[in-house]
């Protein structure tokens, strides 16, 4: 009887955990993975604390389509349980549409997993391997940082994200609960939901832009609108003060140097003066923090 492979063990932090979800054993020439054994699928059971909670059915229909075909390529992560059964850490999907395929067993890989280790690894599974629509993607970034002390910085470095991402995401939880129901839904994407996290009446501008179907740059417009009801004075036209040459190297050395557009405005015959710097994106926003904070 072969001799089934010692499980490799888990160590701590985010990145062990990491680690035991995404390098499993060497795949086999035809592309799938080594299971610890196979698991009659009447013997596993569902994580009562999975953080997904809706599988859309065309997505598992097309699932069981595949795993019909081709057959389950990735085991299931599962713990032991009472009474000889399994209890899935992560996998959920591909159990599901093998139920509905019709097969008996599943190849499955067995972890000694604690049920804090569960509910980390089953968040990460779901964030990093499902199509998860942005408030649950959102929910389980919250969820990893509440509940095992990571930060924003460390969920960029271990899951491949930026930090702004994973920022813009989480801030979707300051919605109403109204809006963000309709981000599960995919009745409005995230992009529009970003548009109202700093309005003042969200609720109100969500059903305006499905009323309308608006696109997002509109829907921004009609956000600024909202915050902003009295038209803006005409601004009295100046002509432009001709910059001379040395300020015009020194805007080039900055921009050069920064990576970003620089442009000075030095009053005549003065001191006293005005330094812009635009970014293009929240990543060069943080770039350009940390140079001036020294860190």
């Amino acid at each position: 009887m072969e001799k089934r492979a010692k499980p490799r063990g888990l160590g701590r932090g985010l990145s062990a955990l990491m680690a035991d979800v995404t390098t499993d054993d060497e795949p086999r020439s035809d592309g799938r993975r080594n299971p610890d054994i196979l698991v009659p699928i009447e013997k596993l059971v569902a994580n009562p604390n999975q953080p997904r909670r809706s599988f859309v059915q065309d997505d598992l229909d097309d699932l069981t389509a595949s795993i019909k075909e081709k057959g389950v390529l990735q085991p299931l992560i599962v713990r032991p349980a009472p009474n000889g059964m399994y209890e899935i850490v992560a996998g959920e999907r591909r159990w599901r549409a093998s139920q509905q395929a019709q097969l008996h067993e599943v190849p499955v890989l067995v972890r000694d997993f604690d049920d804090v280790e569960v509910l980390e690894v089953a968040i990460i599974e779901n964030i990093q391997r499902a199509d998860l629509n942005a408030i649950e993607e959102a929910a389980g970034y919250r969820q990893l940082m509440e509940s095992f002390g990571h930060t924003q910085e460390k969920l960029a470095e271990a899951l491949g994200k930026s930090r702004s991402h994973i920022a813009n995401l989480m801030r979707l939880l300051n919605l109403p609960d109204d809006v963000q129901s309709l981000v599960q839904s995919g009745k409005l994407s995230a992009g529009h939901a970003r548009t109202l996290i700093t309005a003042p009446n969200p609720s109100e501008l969500a059903k305006a832009i499905l009323q309308g179907g608006l696109s997002v740059r509109a829907a921004e417009a009609l956000v600024k609108k909202q915050m902003n009801p009295t038209p803006a004075r005409p601004k009295v036209k100046t002509r432009p003060v001709e910059k001379d040459a040395d300020t015009k190297a020194l805007e080039g050395d900055l921009s050069a140097n920064l990576g970003m557009k620089v442009s000075l405005s030095h009053k005549p015959g003065q001191e006293a003066g005005e330094l812009t710097i635009k970014y293009e994106s929240l990543d060069d926003l943080d770039t350009l923090c940390r140079m001036l904070s020294g860190s």
